[in-house]
């Protein structure tokens, strides 16, 4: 008969432990049956969306969750029970049993928590946009190219349905060369409520969240419940409804034409839908100019949601026009929906065409990449490609005038 002593016990407890913290696989070797472990860093409202995104997809389990703010835990909870939460990044990236790594953090962090997740040696799904600034975007595509890892970018309309049908389209070359890209973005609020503002819960405290791993390195003024909860507002935390909204757009733009990095960019606009004390623009109109004689333009107001979103291809041959959100005049409905049109000068026989490919998930496309080891469909190049629009736009808008693409890289942020 065996004996159960206290140093038994001790072994049986180690052992368990050492399992859970002990990688299962090889990194880059899971196995077409092998459940596929994933923690998240960052559980605000995005990375709530994203929880249920990630539970829904098939062979995966959610691990474990870190955020600043312990409301976000019992949050997250209801979405994934049992799940462990950490304060403290870090502590979520010791753990062995991690296949991939989430980071749904404010913008301002990104670059921090995409640099030490590669260095942990985990897979990545990086939310847009992937980081703050230029220096960070030229940081975050050397860890990248130095890694291994699967990363995907959080830019979703490139698992579309009307992605797909675009790129078909382009492939056959029905739209014939393309000068002009118009795309836009719309959006109201009840007036006096503006856009992304929400009021601090009674928990949100200085006693309760970590201010200072929140600030990421940024002049400590204080705790500020306000600007915690909306970081969206502040030029300090965020890059607006550029780094928001724009960048799927123009991500989906990028992609669809192979787009390089533009060579100038000019944005204006300001703040007038709701004076709120906001830092970052409510309505704005930009300029991109790329090599190959390509134009792109985005527009946004706070102000008014009638054409919802969309973007139209121009080209020689044909129009390709996505549009989705926008209310139709007589039935108060929208719809989302893309289109050819071919133009008759050029096309002659050519016929109208409706895109109708499903979307699949983005997450499970990086779950079945961290399979294969493939490249997603949202991989680091595009995610640094867009970041830098993003950041050479707003610069334009901040500094009043035209920026090139070697002033925008030559500019060193402050906070």
């Amino acid at each position: 008969m065996v004996q159960n002593t206290r140093r038994d016990f001790l072994k049986k407890t180690a052992a368990a432990s050492a399992a859970f913290l002990a990688p299962k696989l090889a990194a880059g070797a899971i196995g077409a049956n092998d459940r596929v472990r994933v923690a998240m860093i960052g559980a605000g409202s995005r990375g709530q969306d994203l929880l249920k995104q990630i539970a829904a997809v098939p062979g995966t389990q959610v691990v474990a969750i870190a955020d600043v703010y312990p409301r976000r835990f019992d949050e997250a909870k209801q979405i994934v029970p049992g799940i462990h939460t950490f304060g403290d990044y870090r502590r979520l990236l010791d753990l062995k049993d991690i296949d991939g790594v989430i980071v749904a953090s404010p913008l301002h962090i990104h670059a921090r928590h995409f640099v030490d997740t590669l260095a942990a040696g985990k897979d990545l799904y990086a939310e847009k946009t992937m980081t703050w600034s230029i220096p960070e975007a030229e940081q975050c595509l050397v860890a990248a190219r130095k890694s291994d890892r699967v990363i995907q970018i959080g830019l979703q309309h490139q698992t579309g349905g009307p992605y797909a049908d675009a790129r078909k389209w382009m492939s056959d070359g029905i739209v014939g060369k393309v000068t002009q890209v118009d795309s836009w973005m719309s959006r109201n609020t009840p007036q006096g409520q503006g856009q992304w503002v929400r009021q601090p819960t009674s928990d949100c405290t200085a006693q309760n969240v970590d201010w200072k791993a929140f600030l990421n390195g940024r002049p400590d003024k204080g705790f500020d419940a306000y600007r915690f909860m909306n970081w969206r507002l502040y030029w300090m935390f965020s890059g607006g409804n550029v780094t928001e909204n724009m960048i799927h757009q123009m991500a989906w733009i990028m992609g669809l034409l192979d787009l390089p990095l533009p060579t100038a960019a000019y944005m204006s606009g300001g703040v007038f839908s709701e004076k709120d004390g906001r830092e970052v623009p409510d309505t704005i109109a930009v300029t991109l100019d790329f090599p190959d004689d390509v134009v792109v333009t985005w527009q946004s107001t706070f102000s008014n949601r009638r054409y919802g979103l969309g973007q139209r291809i121009l080209g020689r041959d044909g129009t390709i026009e996505y549009i989705a959100g926008a209310n139709d005049m007589v039935s108060g409905k929208s719809d989302e929906q893309i289109r050819f049109y071919p133009e008759s000068v050029n096309r002659p026989n050519g016929a109208a065409l409706t895109g109708n490919s499903p979307t699949p998930s983005h997450m499970a496309n990086w779950i079945d990449c961290m399979r294969s080891r493939k490249t997603p469909n949202s991989p680091v190049e595009l995610g640094y490609r867009t970041a830098v629009v993003a950041h050479m736009s707003n610069l334009s808008y901040r500094e009043k005038r035209r920026v090139t693409l070697e002033e925008a890289k030559a500019f060193r942020p402050e906070f």
